[in-house]
């Protein structure tokens, strides 16, 4: 019985490698604004198809920029940092745009809110998360620390 032929089998490990490299994306966004997620319960669950989740972040800005901005709370979408809302309507549907067809409905708004922020700023992002038809919504908490 003859053996098998591997010389080629690098060749193609190198080039199904090379493939994963050049589909695959890395989200790598730097938090503009300080946010301190509240802590849940046991009802926390992990997000399994990340790729479909854009992340809204709503706190106060990061200490670099307080001078700037001042205080008060913002929101980041992406690398941008607003106090409009309304932006919140333009990032969904730029976001949405950016999916495939058969992955559009399927997409997710997380929001990371500071567990000090405004409810007011909150609510407001809420309500143009509707008007863009992002109703798919998720909460971000950290986990408690175990007990001793």
């Amino acid at each position: 019985m003859p053996e098998l032929n591997t010389s080629s089998l690098p060749d193609l490990i190198f080039t199904v490698l090379f493939f994963f490299m050049m589909v695959t994306s890395m989200r790598d966004i730097t938090p503009l604004v300080d946010v301190k997620t509240p802590t849940g319960g046991s009802e926390i669950v992990k997000l399994e198809k990340k790729s479909l989740v854009s992340h809204i972040y709503i706190g106060p800005p990061a200490k670099q920029f307080r001078a700037v901005m001042g205080s008060a709370d913002r929101i980041q979408l992406n690398e941008v940092i607003t106090d409009q809302p309304e932006a919140v309507r333009e990032f969904v549907i730029a976001e949405r745009e950016s999916m495939f067809e058969k992955d559009k409905p399927l997409m997710k708004m997380s929001l990371k809110v500071d567990k000090n922020s405004k409810m007011k700023m909150l609510q407001a992002v809420k309500l143009e998360l509707r008007k863009a038809k992002a109703l798919n919504i998720v909460y971000s908490a950290g986990q408690e620390k175990p007990k001793n």
